[in-house]
């Protein structure tokens, strides 16, 4: 990964304003003694694995014990349970999320002590140093792709290193050090710490207006991605989806730069180019998805997935274009490791089966990821039999994508909503998820919506509807997740 000193003309509209995510990269041999602060989240439980992979001393603290905790513990890093200044003693480098406050007590006892406190993206960049990193953003589909990518990878023998925001089969972690060139890095662009990477290889699945808590416009989200486009490697390869008009944009945009870009999807003029598209059926096992690939070398193969969904086949293309175009893996292999590919947690991930109804977890939470769930799930078993327990997740999502959400959920007739998941933001006046039921209910006034209905009763009656040949999804980025297997129960006690 090339390193920066400046800024690199990145405007400061879109520059994270607590952190220089597009300074200089620390090395990680120069982070001493690491601590991270909320070391039980997804991202930074990350980068707590490599930074133990790369033989640092590691330390952490979170405010409630997990699974996720307990695990790291017996991987060598001291986790602590709840804040305290005290965990500081002998540390050299703090590192934290976004979503950590700055009045947290232990941020506040790092910079008063001077302590070097990077954002996460800073830590895993140290990490990355030296690799030949592959770096995928995206309002949608990130996980998925970079999870593919790095199966791909692997199956081609290259070993890949990565950073997921989800467990990645055949590992079942969600970080890795490996002995291989490639380190692929799901890039979040929440934040506008996707900057922080410099990669050999930039992965944009979509361009679409999201977190506009912390952009404010679509203008601010565009200007972003052509930022973490230009902050890729001299001679580096952009891979941008030909099918979503804003990614599509952006990759015009770069190619008029005269800087090497390929792009991927369904439509006539992509680079890497898909065929014959089946994009959802069932298997004796499960689900599955299938085209044909054609790549720059012209010739057609055939793409199989274990995974179902439109989406998940453009996200394969990605995966391919990226490992195939971006680092040399054969083809053959690649696509061979799509194939056995069995899906990142909580994407479509199939929770149990009774009755007949399937109950499927799903981490989506913006109105791509639930449209494009949604209409694989009727792909799969049509709208009749199809029913949606999703939690909204932040209050200004749901302010300002609620007209989104109920366009995506009034495809189906069975809808509960439960309250919304405020994660890092304070309630906002009159924004609950009524507003997302209004939507379903006037776009679709024969549906069964519940609003705002009590997660303890939600199992059994979504069992008591369920009939033989559903698919129930239970989705959202919150704490829904739990519900999944409750469905489950609640359906075997009903049969």
């Amino acid at each position: 990964m090339a390193d920066a000193s400046t800024d690199r003309g990145v405007p400061a509209s879109i520059r994270n304003a607590r952190f220089d995510v597009t300074g200089p990269v620390v090395p990680a041999r120069e982070l001493g003694r690491v601590h991270l602060l909320a070391i039980g989240g997804a991202g930074m439980s990350a980068v707590a694995r490599l930074l133990l992979a790369a033989g640092l001393e590691v330390s952490g603290s979170d405010a409630k014990d997990s699974p996720v905790l307990r695990a790291l513990g017996d991987e060598g890093a001291v986790v602590h349970v709840g804040h305290d200044a005290a965990y500081l003693s002998g540390v050299d480098t703090v590192v934290v999320s976004s979503a950590v406050r700055d009045d947290n007590v232990e941020l506040v006892a790092a910079r008063a002590r001077g302590l070097r406190v990077l954002h996460r993206s800073q830590a895993l960049a140290s990490v990355a140093a030296g690799f030949r990193a592959v770096a995928v953003a995206g309002a949608n589909g990130k996980t998925t792709t970079s999870a593919m990518t790095a199966v791909a990878l692997d199956a081609a023998g290259l070993d890949p290193s990565f950073a997921i925001g989800s467990d990645v089969p055949p590992w079942d972690v969600n970080a890795r050090l490996g002995e291989g060139e490639p380190f692929v890095v799901e890039a979040d662009e929440s934040d506008g710490s996707f900057l922080a990477y410099r990669p050999e290889v930039a992965v944009v699945t979509n361009v679409q207006p999201d977190h506009l808590d912390f952009y404010g416009t679509f203008e601010q989200v565009r200007a972003a991605y052509a930022a973490f486009a230009r902050s890729r490697a001299s001679g580096g390869l952009l891979v941008a989806c030909h099918d979503d008009p804003g990614s599509l944009a952006l990759a015009a945009e770069d190619r008029g730069s005269g800087r090497r870009v390929l792009t991927y999807g369904v439509d006539a003029g992509a680079d890497v180019r898909l065929e014959e598209v089946l994009p959802a059926y069932r298997t004796a096992d499960g689900f599955g998805a299938r085209a044909r690939i054609v790549g720059t070398d012209a010739v057609s193969r055939e793409l199989v997935l274990s995974v179902p969904g439109h989406h998940n086949l453009l996200d394969a293309a990605a995966a391919y274009a990226a490992s195939v175009e971006g680092f040399g893996a054969g083809p053959a292999d690649v696509l061979e490791g799509l194939r056995a590919f069995t899906g990142a947690r909580r994407r479509f991930e199939a929770a149990g089966t009774a009755r007949g109804v399937t109950v499927v977890d799903d981490y989506a939470h913006n109105v791509g990821k639930v449209t494009a769930l949604v209409a694989s799930a009727i792909e799969l078993v049509g709208r009749d039999h199809v029913r949606v327990v999703f939690q909204p997740h932040l209050f200004s999502r749901t302010r300002d994508f609620a007209e989104g959400f109920g366009a995506a959920l009034a495809q189906v007739d069975d809808v509960v909503l439960l309250p919304v998941y405020g994660a890092r933001e304070e309630p906002l006046p009159g924004v609950t998820s009524a507003l997302i039921g209004d939507v379903v209910t006037r776009l679709n006034p024969q549906a069964l919506v519940e609003v705002e209905a009590d997660a303890a009763t939600v199992p059994l009656s979504v069992a008591d509807r369920a009939v033989s040949g559903d698919l129930v999804l239970v989705v959202g980025a919150g704490d829904v997740t739990r519900l999944a297997p409750q469905v489950v129960d609640a359906l075997r006690r009903t049969s």
